[in-house]
């Protein structure tokens, strides 16, 4: 998160972000904070129903222009697909 973002970073991502990604059949599962160390500063994770799902994501544009919002919030954004397992996955 970039330091002068703060509150616009928590009212884009709660207010905008997970209700997107919501609406395009994602569930937040996790959310946390690096307190310590070289970590992300911020993560968040969300869960799909299926890989169809994942896929249609992928090539939606609603789902692109929202990453491109985020990106006046936050600097090195990335993020990863990786089949769904309980528990802390990096």
């Amino acid at each position: 998160m970039r330091p002068e973002a703060g509150q616009d970073y928590y009212q884009f991502v709660l207010g905008r972000y997970i209700p997107i990604m919501r609406s395009l059949g994602f569930e937040m599962s996790e959310a946390w904070g690096t307190a310590y160390g070289n970590g992300p500063d911020r993560l968040i994770g969300f869960v799909a129903e299926d890989e169809d799902t994942v896929h249609t994501l992928m090539d939606n544009e609603s789902w692109h222009s929202l990453n491109s919002e985020l990106l006046k919030f936050v600097s090195e954004f990335s993020f990863k697909v990786i089949p769904y397992r309980q528990g802390f996955q990096l």
